[in-house]
Order: C-alpha cells, then structure tokens, then sequence
C-alpha cells in the first residue's frame, strides 16, 4: 500500500488531521494500532474546551488553544457532534485567589481570550446556586464550552473516510525507514509507503519520532482518574467549574457533559506505563474530597462509574508541532496534553497548512463536503418524529438500551457507517448504548448479538474493544434465534 500521507493515530488530532488533508487529491492513510478510533487520551478526558487563559502567552498551547475555540462551533456543526458553549468559572476562595485570578485574566486577555469577567461572590452564586457559599468568587470564561471528544473524532474518521481517507485499524508501526522521497513502515499489517508522515501517535509519539532519528521528544504519561455521575445529577452545575490554582495544584473540575452527565476529575500522577488506565483508590478519593470543595452536595450515590486516562505530558511543556529537524517530511503533533481536545481543529488546520506548502502541485478534491450525514438519536425526536422513523424501519422501534433510549436501528447505522463500529465499545461509543446507569448490564447481549449478526461473524468472536477481550469464548447449548432477526 502505497500513499501520499500516513497519518499515525485515530485520537482526535489525527482524526481532524486526516479530515483536513481530504479536502486535497491526494491519498491519505489514517492508521491505528488499537481496534477502533478514540482508543487513547481521547476516549477518557473532561471534554472541555477551555477559552484559553490559562496557557502561557505566546505558546503553542495558547496560540492554538484560542484559534481552536473559536472553530469548535462551527467544526461541530459540520460534524453533526453536540457542542455547547456553557462557559466556565475559576473559583477563589481567599482574597489571594482573587489575586490569582486577576493575573488569569491578564493572561488570558493577552492570549485573546474575548470578555473575561471577575465576579463577586453575589454574582457567582446568582448563576450557579449550588456553589460552595464560601467562595468570594470567580473568574467567568463565556466562550468555554463542552463536547464529547470521541464522538468529534468519530465524526471526523467518518468524514475523512467519506471524501477518499482509507482508515485502518489494527496497523501497529514498529519502524519507519527512509528512502529518499518516501517512507517504508513497517506494520502489524505488512509495508506501508508513505511520502509524508504526521506523528499524532499520544502518548507514544516520542516512540514514532524515534524510528525517523528524532530523539528530541520526551514524554511522560500523566494519569489521570475521573468519576461520571447519572444524569440526575447533570444539572447541579451549568458552567465548567475550576479551582484558582495553588501551589498544591488545581484541584478537580467537575462540569456538565453534552449528553447530561456530571463529570468529575481528573487527578494528576506520573506513571512509568502509557498503557496503565487502571483507576486507583488514591486518585478518586483525591478527586472526590476536591470536587466537594466546590459544590459540597455532590453525593456518591449518583456515581455510575469511573475511568481514567492518561495524558502525553512533554518536557518542554507545551505542544510540540511542525516539521521535524531529523526530517521535513515528517510532522509531529506530540505532547497534546490538556487543553488538546480544544486546540484540535487548530492543529489539525496547521497540519494541513504544512502539507498543504509541502506537496508539490496539490490540487483541490473537487467531490469534497465537510457535511457528516446528521445521525439518528432516537431519545432526541418527539412521538411523531420516532413514529415516522418506525415506519420506514421496524429496527428503530425496538430499544435495545433502556436506559439511554437506543435502539437497534441506530446501533446498525454504527456499524455500517463509514469506519463503523466493530466491536461492543465502539457501538458504546457512537450510540450510547450502555452508558446509562446500569452500564451495559441488560443491553450488553443484545449488543454482541446485533454485532455478530451484521459483520456476519460468530457470535463469540464479537470482543469488548478488541485483541483477546472476547464476551463468550464458547456455546454451551444451542441457543434462540438471534435477536431481531427478521
């Protein structure tokens, strides 16, 4: 297989990057060596994006941070992926909080960041009443906002693949050689040919780098744990709420999601493996004793469940973007830490202009559309919406996951869309289907059964998110029809 650009990692820089470069004619590779799309940082992070204040002046982060925010709307629009511009708080508890919080708003007005306000307690709790009434108040960001970070990346895989974009999961790299005016990769999957590489590879793009004779990388997996709450707690806040900054760190955010949860997090610690997501007791129990600081009616009882994720911290600090000094051919976007999923578009724009100068006579694909096909969410439509939609596919009137109202109409659609769902998390990820309250525990089989069903596969071939992950290992009886078979 032989392209113009491979681009190396599904995570949402690379996924935006791939849609970027399909406006050209040219042939583009998105390859990932996990199962599906979102499978790193991405899938396990707050979702916010932050106005951009915080980053330091002039930095990469800041730069595209900004630029980042201010095309979010309107990347999500095109994308059919809910986004919302809720804004966010700083809060101050002392009046050297409020100290903190007047150099913020320097920053930040520096770093363009458009009408930041320093509210007084009276303020702060008029918009958010369930705020800790100790605090003497905050910092107010209007244009922060939320989205859910693997469903953009989804929708942008999908898009990418609809204008000519070949994805391919599955495609490990273990070395990438040079030959002159292309590179030869060698994959889990066989050689791969390349012109041009983007190294978006997470938390082992220092790795990828590497195989080019870049060594200039250094990363360190940042672990970070986080608690979902149920929907009944979805509204105890509006804005994303943060805590000024001390020398014992930031504390936890906790912020509504665009689908209706509370989301609390993250903790913060160094780990040795990029691979480790196991939450641990200390960092949950850190997050929930800060969170709690904030807003003091938070409960247990609305946990449904807890992730984490780690994050690719760079010693430098920042994002390191551009053309590598080992090699011009090659692009890093390395070191994407928060606020990543807010400068994505930025970067993935700033990729494009790279290549865009780099690629001797590249023209323009005449068949493009940024539009992503608006999508089935059958718990959004009224009675005569999903009465229509029933009528035209029996498929839609059966639920399959009670607790977030999807049916299998939509999980069919996740399967065979472009890039679409192979395995039970991926169907999670693009429906929702087991993420409500009871996480998958009556909708789970019915899923595997769906997803065996379309792919046409044994049922106990079907895995949770690939590689040995597999549901049912063998039959021990002869079973019933499949479910919704017709």
């Amino acid at each position: 297989m032989q392209f113009d650009v491979a681009v190396i990692g599904a995570g949402v820089i690379g996924a935006l990057a791939a849609r970027e470069l399909s406006k050209y004619d040219i042939e583009v590779a998105l390859l990932e060596k996990g199962n599906d799309i979102a499978l790193g940082a991405t899938k396990a992070n707050s979702g916010i994006v932050h106005a951009g204040f915080d980053a330091e002046i002039g930095s990469n982060k800041a730069v595209m941070n900004v630029r980042g925010a201010a095309l979010m709307e309107s990347v999500c629009k095109e994308l059919d992926v809910p986004y919302r511009n809720n804004g966010s708080l700083v809060l101050a508890f002392t009046t050297d909080d409020i100290g903190a919080l007047e150099k913020l708003k320097e920053k930040g007005e520096k770093n363009g960041v458009k009408d930041l306000k320093i509210l007084s307690a009276q303020e702060l709790l008029t918009l958010e009443k369930n705020i800790n009434e100790n605090a003497v108040g905050a910092l107010r960001a209007p244009t922060a906002g939320i989205v859910c970070p693997y469903e953009l990346a989804i929708a942008a895989t999908e898009n990418a693949v609809s204008n000519g974009v070949e994805f391919i999961r599955n495609c490990e790299v273990f070395s990438i050689k040079d030959e002159g005016d292309i590179f030869t990769l060698l994959t889990s999957i066989g050689d791969i040919k390349a012109k041009y590489i983007v190294n978006a590879a997470g938390g082992y793009a220092d790795k990828v780098a590497g195989m080019i004779g870049d060594n200039s990388i250094k990363l360190t997996a940042r672990h970070g744990d986080y608690y979902l709450l149920d929907k009944t707690a979805g509204e105890i806040v509006a804005h994303t709420i943060f805590q000024c900054p001390t020398k014992m760190g930031k504390g936890a955010l906790l912020s509504p999601t665009v689908d209706g949860n509370l989301i609390v997090g993250p903790s913060a610690v160094d780990i040795d493996d990029p691979c480790d997501t196991a939450t641990t007791f200390e960092g949950l129990n850190f997050i929930l004793k800060s969170v709690k600081k904030s807003v003091p009616t938070i409960s247990e009882r609305n946990i449904i469940t807890s992730f984490s994720g780690n994050r690719a911290h760079s010693d430098t600090g920042d994002f390191i973007l551009g053309k590598s000094e080992a090699n011009s051919r090659f692009i890093n976007a390395a070191g994407i830490e928060s606020p990543g999923l807010s400068a994505a578009p930025a970067i993935a724009e700033y990729i494009e202009s790279i290549l865009k100068d780099e690629i001797k006579d590249i023209k323009l694909n005449q068949n493009y559309n940024p539009i992503r096909p608006e999508k089935v969410r059958f718990a959004h439509l009224n009675t005569k919406q999903r009465k229509a939609l029933c009528a035209k596919n029996k498929a839609y009137g059966r639920i399959i996951c009670r607790c977030e109202t999807v049916t299998e109409g939509e999980i069919i659609d996740a399967i065979k869309s472009p890039a679409g769902a192979v395995d039970v998390d991926g169907v999670k990820r693009r429906t929702r289907a087991g993420m409500g309250r009871c996480q998958g525990g009556f909708c789970g089989s019915k899923v595997v059964e769906i997803l065996a069903r379309e792919l046409s596969v044994p049922v106990n071939e079907i895995t949770k998110f690939g590689g040995g992950s597999k549901i049912i290992y063998e039959k021990t009886k002869k079973g019933k029809k499949q479910y919704g078979k017709n």
